[in-house]
């Protein structure tokens, strides 16, 4: 059996893509359907860990949620993990290639094709549709030759595409439109219609739009989908989407520095809904708050450049200060090697060669080292006792008197370092807060009243049901399900 094919598009980056697709795939398993996600080429420094033991987009990885399978390297073959010298790490299949400026990818992009097109082959055995997302916009002509990415991709796979127009963002008529006129003749031919996703309002206002829309460019319109307020329970993965994040009410803040290379900031989702949190991002040129808790330096993708835009913004400062009135500190992966005594780089994993002072609030070092860290793996928290679990996806090793005393124990070792005064502590794990149990005990620690676990899991699960069935409500699925070949 050989899958039908059916590729999401969009007139930008960020328009709603990947959620589009993660509910179209759910929609389609309530169905009946087996379904499989794939995204040839995506950028992002929110990766998950596959089965398979290596790293695709979270966003890929949500997709496998939605169709009920476990996540795989060839449901995004090529990723792409900006880093601090104005390169980006390439992963081919799950696996580190090579790191690259953007020049040197373009002309790179030729030789990946093969490793996409194996891994679009291998997904379409066995399932009854495969859902394929772009990346960026078709409409990016400079950079057409060798694309793996839209266009270039649905041409070679022989695959129809849907167009995407974020209303939302304004100007979707024209960025409709314009993303024809900019089409090649072959490139046209793929293209099943549009539809317009986060509309506001009613939805009969903009049926002129569509008219508009079809009469300039020739194509179908499969429907409008409202804004849902159910996506904000989704992981994101464009660090776009902390300008938007919204904050709940509670007596707990907890206060999370933007870096300029923040990495899997999905870890932090399960507290930004979490009822009696207030959690924020801190932009660059900001403060920590002074009233803030807690204060968790995220993961990143370039350690060492991290620490140098953590100290240019006088956050180090304010840590101490922070510490001073009494809060603590977390770090997590990239931000618990930021808080040793130093950091170094002999190897030229993130860039040139190099040795940095750490924050010296925990008395470790790091050593980045070649070889990567890509496990999911389970365990018990120091302070709670109470069980966690997620995956490390690192490079490095972490050594010193405060690793004696570790945060976790997971599957019979040890990872992470606690302060002598348990006011600073940091572990490789992401994902800890998605477990419900330490959550709610974690932040019961810190002053937290009658903290409720919930459900964060179950609470995802259902935001795809919800976002599977607007779709069901709103566009034309039987039109899109006929659409694909």
């Amino acid at each position: 059996m050989t899958a039908r094919c059916l590729m999401f598009q969009g007139t930008g980056s960020d328009v709603g893509k990947s959620v589009l697709c993660a509910g179209v795939i759910r929609a389609l398993v309530k169905r009946g359907h087996s379904v499989r996600p794939f995204k040839p080429q995506n950028m992002s420094n929110n990766a998950a860990v596959t089965a398979d033991g290596g790293e695709i987009g979270r966003a890929q990885a949500l997709q496998a949620r939605a169709a009920g399978v476990a996540p795989s390297v060839h449901m995004n073959p090529v990723l792409l993990k900006p880093q601090g010298d104005r390169t980006s790490q390439i992963v081919v299949q799950g696996r580190i290639h090579g790191s690259t400026d953007a020049r040197g990818y373009l002309a790179k992009k030729a030789e990946l094709w093969p490793f996409v097109a194996e891994s679009f082959g291998k997904l379409k055995q066995g399932a009854d549709f495969v859902v394929v997302e772009g990346a960026g916009s078709p409409a990016e002509v400079n950079l057409r030759a060798n694309d793996i990415a839209n266009m270039g991709f649905a041409t070679r796979a022989d695959v129809p595409v849907v167009l995407v127009g974020d209303i939302d963002r304004g100007g979707v008529i024209a960025s409709l439109v314009g993303t024809a006129a900019l089409l090649e003749p072959e490139e046209a031919a793929q293209v099943a219609g549009f539809l317009i996703n986060k509309f506001r309002g009613d939805v009969s206002l903009f049926d002129g739009g569509l008219q508009i829309i079809t009469q300039h460019t020739g194509w179908r319109s499969f429907g409008v989908l409202p804004h849902l307020p159910e996506v904000a329970r989704l992981p994101a993965e464009d660090s776009m989407a902390l300008d938007d994040v919204a904050v709940t009410d509670g007596g707990i803040v907890i206060a999370v520095p933007r870096l300029a290379h923040i990495a899997n900031f999905d870890d932090f989702d399960p507290l930004r809904q979490q009822p009696g949190v207030k959690l924020v991002f801190v932009p660059a040129g900001q403060p920590l708050p002074a009233d803030a808790t807690l204060v968790i330096l995220p993961g990143s993708k370039a350690t060492i450049a991290d620490l140098k835009f953590l100290r240019e913004q006088g956050w180090d400062v304010d840590l101490a200060g922070h510490l001073r009135r009494g809060g603590r500190v977390l770090g997590i992966c990239g931000g618990y090697q930021m808080l040793g005594r130093m950091v170094s780089d002999p190897e030229g994993i993130e860039g040139a060669p190099e040795t940095v002072t750490g924050l010296g609030l925990l008395d470790v070092e790091t050593v980045l080292t070649g070889g990567k860290a890509l496990h999911e793996t389970q365990g018990f928290e120091r302070f709670t006792g109470e069980t966690v679990r997620g995956y490390e996806m690192h490079v490095g090793r972490t050594t010193g008197p405060d690793a004696e005393r570790p945060l976790l124990r997971l599957d019979n070792r040890h990872d992470g370092a606690v302060s002598a005064d348990g006011s600073i502590a940091g572990c490789y794990l992401h994902g800890l807060f998605a477990s419900d149990a330490f959550r709610a005990a974690y932040l019961t620690l810190l002053g937290g009243r009658d903290v409720a676990p919930g459900n964060y899991e179950a609470g995802v699960d259902s935001a795809l049901d919800a976002l599977a069935a607007a779709i069901e409500r709103h566009l034309d699925v039987d039109a899109l399900i006929s659409a694909a070949r």
